[in-house]
Protein backbone atom coordinates (compact mmCIF):
# COMPACT_ATOMS: atom_id res chain seq x y z
CA UNK A 1 0.00 0.00 0.00
CA UNK A 2 2.59 2.60 0.84
CA UNK A 3 4.41 2.01 -2.59
CA UNK A 4 0.93 2.49 -4.42
CA UNK A 5 1.00 5.76 -2.37
CA UNK A 6 4.52 6.85 -3.39
CA UNK A 7 3.43 6.42 -7.25
CA UNK A 8 0.77 8.23 -6.58
CA UNK A 9 2.90 11.06 -5.70
CA UNK A 10 5.44 10.97 -8.31
CA UNK A 11 2.82 11.22 -11.02
CA UNK A 12 0.82 13.79 -9.33
CA UNK A 13 4.09 15.97 -9.05
CA UNK A 14 4.25 17.54 -12.22
CA UNK A 15 0.48 18.99 -11.90
CA UNK A 16 1.07 19.97 -8.43
CA UNK A 17 4.11 21.73 -9.25
CA UNK A 18 2.05 23.77 -11.74
CA UNK A 19 -0.96 24.62 -9.80
CA UNK A 20 2.32 25.92 -7.05
CA UNK A 21 4.09 28.17 -9.70
CA UNK A 22 0.48 29.58 -11.36
CA UNK A 23 -2.20 29.84 -8.72
CA UNK A 24 0.66 30.63 -5.38
CA UNK A 25 1.58 28.47 -3.02
CA UNK A 26 -1.18 28.68 -0.19
CA UNK A 27 -3.90 27.78 -2.53
CA UNK A 28 -1.83 24.96 -3.39
CA UNK A 29 -1.34 24.20 0.26
CA UNK A 30 -4.99 24.15 0.94
CA UNK A 31 -6.01 21.74 -1.99
CA UNK A 32 -3.52 19.23 -0.09
CA UNK A 33 -4.88 19.84 2.87
CA UNK A 34 -8.05 19.43 0.95
CA UNK A 35 -6.91 15.95 -0.32
CA UNK A 36 -5.69 14.93 3.36
CA UNK A 37 -8.85 16.01 5.06
CA UNK A 38 -10.68 13.40 2.48
CA UNK A 39 -8.52 11.00 2.85
CA UNK A 40 -9.13 10.85 6.19
CA UNK A 41 -12.66 11.01 5.72
CA UNK A 42 -12.51 7.68 2.89
CA UNK A 43 -10.41 5.99 5.83
CA UNK A 44 -12.92 6.50 8.31
CA UNK A 45 -16.08 5.15 6.01
CA UNK A 46 -13.94 2.32 5.74
CA UNK A 47 -14.21 1.36 9.06
CA UNK A 48 -17.55 1.60 9.25
CA UNK A 49 -18.81 -0.95 6.83
CA UNK A 50 -17.61 -4.10 8.00
CA UNK A 51 -20.54 -5.96 6.64
CA UNK A 52 -19.08 -4.92 3.07
CA UNK A 53 -15.68 -5.61 2.77
CA UNK A 54 -14.95 -5.15 -0.56
CA UNK A 55 -16.60 -1.62 -0.19
CA UNK A 56 -14.73 -0.79 2.57
CA UNK A 57 -11.07 -2.41 1.08
CA UNK A 58 -12.03 0.35 -1.86
CA UNK A 59 -12.30 2.87 0.20
CA UNK A 60 -9.23 2.21 1.79
CA UNK A 61 -7.42 1.75 -1.59
CA UNK A 62 -8.69 5.19 -2.55
CA UNK A 63 -8.00 6.78 0.95
CA UNK A 64 -4.19 6.13 0.16
CA UNK A 65 -4.14 7.43 -3.57
CA UNK A 66 -6.20 10.60 -2.27
CA UNK A 67 -3.22 10.68 0.59
CA UNK A 68 -0.53 10.42 -1.52
CA UNK A 69 -1.79 13.06 -4.15
CA UNK A 70 -1.85 15.20 -1.80
CA UNK A 71 1.33 14.22 -0.42
CA UNK A 72 2.89 15.47 -3.48
CA UNK A 73 1.60 19.04 -3.23
CA UNK A 74 1.83 19.72 0.42
CA UNK A 75 5.63 19.96 1.11
CA UNK A 76 6.48 21.90 -1.70
CA UNK A 77 3.82 24.09 -1.71
CA UNK A 78 4.96 25.10 2.33
CA UNK A 79 8.44 25.24 1.46
CA UNK A 80 7.41 27.71 -1.85
CA UNK A 81 5.19 29.84 0.46
CA UNK A 82 8.02 29.72 3.36
CA UNK A 83 10.28 31.38 0.54
CA UNK A 84 7.91 33.45 -0.76
CA UNK A 85 7.21 35.35 2.65
CA UNK A 86 11.28 35.40 4.01
CA UNK A 87 12.73 35.73 0.50
CA UNK A 88 15.17 33.73 -1.25
CA UNK A 89 17.82 34.54 1.09
CA UNK A 90 15.82 32.56 3.85
CA UNK A 91 15.41 29.33 1.34
CA UNK A 92 17.67 26.73 4.18
CA UNK A 93 16.25 28.13 7.04
CA UNK A 94 12.97 27.62 5.47
CA UNK A 95 13.31 24.25 4.26
CA UNK A 96 15.66 23.08 7.37
CA UNK A 97 12.24 24.02 9.52
CA UNK A 98 10.02 22.65 6.99
CA UNK A 99 12.03 18.95 7.64
CA UNK A 100 12.02 19.10 11.23
CA UNK A 101 8.44 19.79 11.19
CA UNK A 102 7.69 16.78 8.46
CA UNK A 103 10.12 14.57 10.91
CA UNK A 104 8.54 15.34 14.25
CA UNK A 105 4.89 14.93 12.84
CA UNK A 106 6.08 11.47 11.84
CA UNK A 107 7.85 10.54 14.77
CA UNK A 108 4.75 11.97 16.72
CA UNK A 109 2.06 9.99 14.68
CA UNK A 110 3.15 6.97 14.50
CA UNK A 111 3.02 6.35 18.53
CA UNK A 112 -0.37 8.47 18.82
CA UNK A 113 -1.91 6.21 16.08
CA UNK A 114 -0.97 2.97 17.46
CA UNK A 115 -2.70 4.71 20.61
CA UNK A 116 -6.07 5.93 19.22
CA UNK A 117 -6.50 2.53 17.53
CA UNK A 118 -5.79 0.56 20.95
CA UNK A 119 -7.60 2.36 22.94
CA UNK A 120 -10.63 3.57 20.89
CA UNK A 121 -10.49 1.31 17.93
CA UNK A 122 -9.83 1.23 14.28
CA UNK A 123 -12.51 4.56 13.58
CA UNK A 124 -10.33 6.78 15.22
CA UNK A 125 -7.52 6.70 12.90
CA UNK A 126 -9.18 8.14 10.20
CA UNK A 127 -11.64 10.71 12.16
CA UNK A 128 -7.88 12.06 13.39
CA UNK A 129 -6.38 12.72 9.61
CA UNK A 130 -9.43 14.73 9.09
CA UNK A 131 -9.58 16.67 12.29
CA UNK A 132 -5.99 17.29 11.78
CA UNK A 133 -6.14 18.16 7.70
CA UNK A 134 -9.26 20.18 8.82
CA UNK A 135 -7.09 22.36 11.54
CA UNK A 136 -4.82 22.78 9.24
CA UNK A 137 -7.10 24.29 6.91
CA UNK A 138 -7.88 26.66 9.10
CA UNK A 139 -4.51 27.92 10.25
CA UNK A 140 -3.19 28.29 6.48
CA UNK A 141 -6.78 30.29 5.77
CA UNK A 142 -6.04 32.92 8.04
CA UNK A 143 -2.34 33.20 6.79
CA UNK A 144 -1.56 35.36 4.51
CA UNK A 145 -0.60 34.30 0.97
CA UNK A 146 2.50 35.53 -1.15
CA UNK A 147 1.75 37.23 -4.97
CA UNK A 148 2.78 34.41 -7.34
CA UNK A 149 6.30 35.15 -8.92
CA UNK A 150 5.83 36.64 -12.64
CA UNK A 151 8.02 35.58 -15.79
CA UNK A 152 8.54 32.45 -17.99
CA UNK A 153 7.46 28.83 -16.83
CA UNK A 154 9.41 25.61 -17.90
CA UNK A 155 8.06 22.67 -18.28
CA UNK A 156 8.35 19.91 -15.88
CA UNK A 157 10.83 17.80 -17.80
CA UNK A 158 12.53 20.87 -18.07
CA UNK A 159 13.16 21.78 -14.26
CA UNK A 160 13.11 18.15 -13.51
CA UNK A 161 16.79 18.12 -15.69
CA UNK A 162 18.17 20.94 -14.08
CA UNK A 163 17.72 19.55 -10.56
CA UNK A 164 18.31 16.42 -11.14
CA UNK A 165 21.89 16.17 -10.37
CA UNK A 166 21.06 17.78 -7.11
CA UNK A 167 18.58 15.21 -6.42
CA UNK A 168 20.82 12.36 -7.51
CA UNK A 169 23.04 13.68 -5.28
CA UNK A 170 20.74 14.06 -2.31
CA UNK A 171 18.57 10.21 -2.65
CA UNK A 172 22.33 8.77 -2.43
CA UNK A 173 22.79 10.60 0.66
CA UNK A 174 19.21 9.44 1.76
CA UNK A 175 20.25 5.75 1.51
CA UNK A 176 21.80 5.70 4.78
CA UNK A 177 19.05 6.98 6.69
CA UNK A 178 16.21 4.30 4.79
CA UNK A 179 18.76 1.69 5.82
CA UNK A 180 19.18 2.96 9.12
CA UNK A 181 15.85 3.24 9.77
CA UNK A 182 14.71 -0.40 8.25
CA UNK A 183 17.78 -2.31 9.27
CA UNK A 184 19.24 -0.81 12.80
CA UNK A 185 17.13 -3.54 15.36
CA UNK A 186 18.02 -6.00 12.73
CA UNK A 187 21.68 -5.37 12.83
CA UNK A 188 21.44 -5.46 16.58
CA UNK A 189 19.87 -8.82 16.61
CA UNK A 190 22.21 -10.24 14.69
CA UNK A 191 25.53 -9.43 16.63
CA UNK A 192 23.79 -10.87 20.01
CA UNK A 193 23.87 -6.70 20.86
CA UNK A 194 20.99 -4.91 23.09
CA UNK A 195 19.68 -1.09 22.80
CA UNK A 196 18.67 -0.94 19.12
CA UNK A 197 16.17 1.56 19.90
CA UNK A 198 18.49 3.73 21.35
CA UNK A 199 20.89 4.13 18.12
CA UNK A 200 17.91 4.95 16.27
CA UNK A 201 16.93 7.34 19.00
CA UNK A 202 20.77 8.65 18.44
CA UNK A 203 20.31 9.37 15.08
CA UNK A 204 17.10 11.24 15.14
CA UNK A 205 18.45 13.62 18.48
CA UNK A 206 21.95 14.39 16.25
CA UNK A 207 19.30 15.17 12.86
CA UNK A 208 17.40 17.52 14.89
CA UNK A 209 20.05 19.23 16.61
CA UNK A 210 21.91 19.67 13.34
CA UNK A 211 19.17 21.38 11.73
CA UNK A 212 18.45 23.71 14.66
CA UNK A 213 22.07 24.75 15.44
CA UNK A 214 23.97 24.74 11.84
CA UNK A 215 21.54 25.31 9.86
CA UNK A 216 22.43 29.05 9.21
CA UNK A 217 25.74 27.59 8.01
CA UNK A 218 24.34 27.09 4.47
CA UNK A 219 23.54 30.83 4.07
CA UNK A 220 26.89 31.71 5.23
CA UNK A 221 28.96 28.93 3.71
CA UNK A 222 26.87 27.84 0.39
CA UNK A 223 25.10 24.80 -0.34
CA UNK A 224 27.71 23.00 -1.55
CA UNK A 225 30.32 23.23 0.90
CA UNK A 226 27.87 22.22 3.65
CA UNK A 227 26.55 19.46 1.43
CA UNK A 228 30.59 18.66 0.87
CA UNK A 229 31.08 18.08 4.90
CA UNK A 230 27.50 16.75 5.96
CA UNK A 231 27.81 13.50 3.45
CA UNK A 232 31.31 12.99 4.47
CA UNK A 233 30.28 13.14 7.90
CA UNK A 234 27.31 10.57 6.96
CA UNK A 235 29.51 8.51 5.33
CA UNK A 236 32.00 8.22 7.94
CA UNK A 237 29.39 7.44 10.28
CA UNK A 238 28.12 4.31 8.07
CA UNK A 239 31.14 2.80 8.09
CA UNK A 240 31.25 3.35 11.69
CA UNK A 241 28.33 1.27 11.82
CA UNK A 242 29.81 -1.36 9.38
CA UNK A 243 32.93 -2.03 11.19
CA UNK A 244 31.69 -1.17 14.83
CA UNK A 245 33.32 -3.49 17.46
CA UNK A 246 30.18 -3.07 19.92
CA UNK A 247 27.12 -1.42 19.96
CA UNK A 248 27.88 2.00 21.83
CA UNK A 249 30.63 2.11 19.01
CA UNK A 250 27.37 1.55 16.60
CA UNK A 251 25.55 3.69 18.09
CA UNK A 252 27.99 6.53 17.97
CA UNK A 253 28.05 5.77 14.29
CA UNK A 254 24.12 6.33 14.23
CA UNK A 255 24.04 9.57 15.48
CA UNK A 256 26.88 10.93 13.49
CA UNK A 257 24.84 9.46 10.40
CA UNK A 258 22.07 11.63 11.39
CA UNK A 259 24.09 14.37 12.00
CA UNK A 260 25.39 14.55 8.62
CA UNK A 261 21.97 13.65 6.67
CA UNK A 262 20.33 16.69 8.33
CA UNK A 263 21.54 18.92 5.81
CA UNK A 264 22.16 17.39 2.91
CA UNK A 265 18.33 18.28 1.67
CA UNK A 266 18.62 21.87 2.51
CA UNK A 267 22.46 22.36 1.40
CA UNK A 268 21.85 20.91 -1.85
CA UNK A 269 18.29 22.11 -2.10
CA UNK A 270 19.26 25.41 -2.29
CA UNK A 271 21.74 25.15 -4.70
CA UNK A 272 18.59 22.94 -7.02
CA UNK A 273 16.28 25.81 -6.61
CA UNK A 274 19.16 28.24 -7.57
CA UNK A 275 19.18 26.38 -11.34
CA UNK A 276 15.70 27.66 -11.87
CA UNK A 277 14.18 30.87 -12.43
CA UNK A 278 12.53 32.26 -9.70
CA UNK A 279 8.75 32.04 -11.37
CA UNK A 280 9.64 28.05 -11.34
CA UNK A 281 10.47 27.94 -7.90
CA UNK A 282 7.71 25.55 -6.85
CA UNK A 283 8.69 22.98 -9.80
CA UNK A 284 12.10 22.58 -8.59
CA UNK A 285 11.20 22.06 -5.11
CA UNK A 286 8.81 19.52 -6.11
CA UNK A 287 11.07 17.83 -8.55
CA UNK A 288 14.17 18.12 -6.32
CA UNK A 289 11.62 16.05 -3.77
CA UNK A 290 10.85 13.67 -5.97
CA UNK A 291 14.28 12.05 -6.07
CA UNK A 292 13.15 12.10 -1.80
CA UNK A 293 10.08 10.04 -2.63
CA UNK A 294 12.53 7.51 -4.77
CA UNK A 295 15.06 7.00 -2.45
CA UNK A 296 12.41 6.68 0.69
CA UNK A 297 9.49 5.24 -1.36
CA UNK A 298 9.58 3.24 -4.69
CA UNK A 299 13.72 2.13 -4.20
CA UNK A 300 13.18 -0.08 -1.45
CA UNK A 301 10.74 -2.46 -3.11
CA UNK A 302 12.69 -2.63 -6.11
CA UNK A 303 16.16 -3.24 -4.73
CA UNK A 304 15.20 -5.17 -1.96
CA UNK A 305 16.09 -8.89 -3.24
CA UNK A 306 19.66 -7.32 -4.36
CA UNK A 307 19.93 -6.29 -0.13
CA UNK A 308 18.19 -10.05 0.37
CA UNK A 309 20.97 -11.42 -1.44
CA UNK A 310 23.86 -9.20 0.41
CA UNK A 311 22.18 -9.95 3.75
CA UNK A 312 22.38 -13.16 3.06
CA UNK A 313 25.89 -13.82 1.62
CA UNK A 314 27.82 -11.17 3.70
CA UNK A 315 25.53 -10.28 6.92
CA UNK A 316 23.70 -6.83 7.71
CA UNK A 317 26.78 -5.10 8.93
CA UNK A 318 27.61 -5.05 4.72
CA UNK A 319 24.57 -3.16 3.81
CA UNK A 320 26.17 -0.10 5.62
CA UNK A 321 29.30 -0.04 3.77
CA UNK A 322 27.30 0.02 0.67
CA UNK A 323 25.59 3.00 2.43
CA UNK A 324 29.04 4.50 2.99
CA UNK A 325 29.88 4.05 -0.67
CA UNK A 326 27.02 5.64 -1.55
CA UNK A 327 27.46 8.90 0.55
CA UNK A 328 31.00 9.14 -0.76
CA UNK A 329 29.75 8.78 -4.41
CA UNK A 330 27.47 11.54 -3.71
CA UNK A 331 30.14 13.73 -2.29
CA UNK A 332 32.01 12.87 -5.51
CA UNK A 333 28.75 14.25 -7.29
CA UNK A 334 28.34 17.47 -4.93
CA UNK A 335 32.27 18.32 -5.70
CA UNK A 336 31.72 18.21 -9.37
CA UNK A 337 28.90 20.37 -9.45
CA UNK A 338 30.53 22.72 -7.47
CA UNK A 339 33.15 22.68 -10.00
CA UNK A 340 30.73 23.17 -12.63
CA UNK A 341 29.02 26.04 -10.81
CA UNK A 342 32.48 28.14 -10.88
CA UNK A 343 32.99 27.36 -14.46
CA UNK A 344 29.51 28.38 -16.17
CA UNK A 345 26.85 31.37 -15.22
CA UNK A 346 23.86 30.36 -13.11
CA UNK A 347 21.38 28.21 -14.94
CA UNK A 348 18.50 31.13 -13.05
CA UNK A 349 20.69 34.16 -14.87
CA UNK A 350 20.33 32.17 -18.45
CA UNK A 351 17.23 30.26 -17.69
CA UNK A 352 14.85 33.09 -19.45
CA UNK A 353 16.72 32.97 -22.61
CA UNK A 354 15.71 29.04 -23.31
CA UNK A 355 12.78 29.12 -21.21
CA UNK A 356 10.00 26.35 -22.71
CA UNK A 357 6.23 27.80 -22.01
CA UNK A 358 3.91 25.57 -20.83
Amino acid sequence: MLVETALVTLLVRPFSCRVIDSAGPKPALVYGLTGCALGGLLMLLATLWPALPLLSLLALVLSRLVLGAAHSVLGASAIAWGIGQVGSAGTARVISWNGIASYGAIALGAPLGVWLVERYGLPWMGASVLLIALCGLALAWRKVGVPVVAGGRLGFMSVLGRVSPYGLTMALGTLGYGTIAAFITLYYDSRGWSWAAYAMTAFGLSFIAARLLFAQAIDRLGGYRVGIACLLVEGGGLLLLWAAPGPLSAMLGAGLSGFGFSLVFPALGVEAVKSTPASNRGAAIGAYSLFLDLALGVAGPLIGPLIGLLIGSHGFRSIFLVCALASFLGLGLTLALQYRSTRQPSEAETALATVEVD
